[in-house]
């Protein structure tokens, strides 16, 4: 079975080991964004930030900004059963306990298909 496994990091600074830890479960790639939520928007976090930002100014704002992390696992059973779980575990020995505060926001959702997992080498 397929899923999509995301989550909002809020805390960047833990990002490395985030990822250290979820290559230590199994996964073998992931996509990170720079992302921002609605109450950093509100408290004023993003109000110095420009419309069209150029480099320099990312990086000087890089601390106002999450980080989202999404990938896609297969869980097979008798090779990988648990992977979610384990996934879910090593997030929060990271970060702590995901219904606190100021931790992050994991979803894992079902995957009907996916075209690209698989890459063929080319020779």
């Amino acid at each position: 079975m397929l899923s999509m496994v995301m989550f909002v990091l809020h805390d960047a600074e833990k990002c490395e080991a985030l990822l250290d830890a979820w290559e230590e479960v199994g996964v073998g790639g992931v996509t990170i964004l720079h992302s921002t939520g609605l109450g950093r928007v509100r408290s004023g976090l993003w109000d110095d930030m420009p419309l069209i930002p150029s480099l320099e100014s990312l990086l000087d704002h890089e601390e106002s900004f999450s980080r989202t992390l999404f990938t896609v696992v297969e869980e097979i059973p008798g090779v990988s059963d648990g992977l979610v779980e384990r996934l879910v575990a090593a997030t929060q020995k990271v970060t702590g306990d995901l219904s606190l505060p100021n931790t992050g926001l994991l979803v894992v959702l079902p995957v009907a298909q996916a075209y690209g997992l698989q890459k063929q080498r080319s020779e």
